[in-house]
């Protein structure tokens, strides 16, 4: 008969192989073991933390209620953590079976929730500031406008345009190829001034460290490929600099969200922007399949009752008296200090 439950201790000692044979056997890149390793590290801090010895269905039960309400992290986050705790007692029951039959984490449900009220987008006049912010005039800043540039213009993961090389990149057929999740490959036809945002980063991309030599399509300053936290980094200054202002905070993927949003409006089919964002089902596509703010808006000044009040409004006819001071502020988020 087996044990009742893996001890703490024991359950940590296979995460170095674990990660190794990741990489190994199925080409995990390097983010995502970053992640892995993460998502394993809070977990044994938590442990710790509240003296758990033991691995039990409810020790993890209270994990996730730790990352739900303590951490306040999303549904999907909470997926990710037990995802990854999942992958890791697959390989150690490899490891000892004797002693690893009873982890819990298959019997853990998951959390039916993407984003709380979808994914946020820029809308276009904030797009546009946004890039208007960037410094064009030096080779980083040719770089970064190339790089977040693919983030909007193809809906780009960061992930995505790190491991992007050279020989993905045809400017004579106008194509890229991007290595999306799990390995998966799509062609992507570049369109409008992506081919030209490109051909001027090539012209500049000799003047950075190891040009000659790496493989990388974008590099650092130091000449290694482009970090994805140094993207991350990058983006958040030049957000400070566009001064954009958002009840929700923004990020690199906001600009992949906005990206497929603003697709959606102009009425693009959801098996094209399935292919275009590399999802593998329409489940994934279904969150962006909806009207933004500014349709909503331009329905409502459609309706007729609406229509008349404005004209009473531009005729003098009718007139409203403001507080100089108002009650209820909202709250607006410095998405440039975020």
């Amino acid at each position: 008969m087996g044990c009742l439950a893996v001890k703490t201790d024991r359950f940590f000692s296979h995460v170095e192989p674990f990660m190794q044979y990741r990489k190994t056997v199925y080409e995990v890149s390097d983010e995502t073991l970053r992640s892995n390793r993460t998502d394993l590290l809070l977990f044994e801090r938590f442990l710790r933390k509240r003296k758990i010895n033991t691995i039990t269905g409810p020790a993890v039960m209270n994990f996730q209620v730790y990352l739900k309400k303590q951490r306040d992290n999303s549904g999907a986050s909470v997926n990710r953590n037990i995802f990854t705790l999942r992958s890791y007692g697959k390989y150690f029951k490899l490891a000892e079976p004797e002693s690893a039959q009873t982890l819990p984490f298959q019997d853990v449900l998951k959390i039916r929730m993407g984003y709380r009220d979808g994914p946020h987008a820029l809308n276009i006049d904030q797009i546009k500031r946004f890039f208007e912010s960037l410094n064009r005039t030096t080779c980083l800043g040719i770089r970064d406008y190339a790089v977040f540039g693919l983030m909007y213009g193809l809906g780009l993961r960061v992930g995505e345009i790190h491991s992007l090389d050279l020989e993905n990149l045809n400017l004579e057929e106008n194509t890229l190829l991007v290595i999306g999740k799990g390995k998966r490959r799509r062609v992507m036809h570049l369109s409008g001034e992506l081919p030209q945002i490109l051909a001027e980063y090539l012209a500049v991309r000799s003047h950075f460290m190891n040009s000659q030599t790496s493989n990388a399509l974008f590099l650092s300053k130091k000449g290694n490929r482009l970090a994805i936290r140094t993207m991350e980094d990058n983006f958040k200054k030049i957000l400070a600099r566009s001064n954009i202002m958002t009840w929700f905070k923004v990020t690199c993927h906001t600009l992949r969200h906005s990206f497929a949003s603003h697709l959606n409006d102009e009425g693009v089919d959801i098996m094209v922007l399935q292919s275009l964002l590399g999802h593998t089902t329409p489940k994934s596509t279904q969150i962006y399949i909806h009207p933004s703010m500014q349709k909503v808006r331009e329905a409502l000044e459609k309706l007729p009752a609406v229509v008349y009040m404005n004209q009473l409004f531009e005729t003098g006819a009718l007139k409203l008296k403001f507080q100089s001071k108002s009650r209820y502020r909202p709250k607006l988020v410095d998405v440039g200090l975020n």
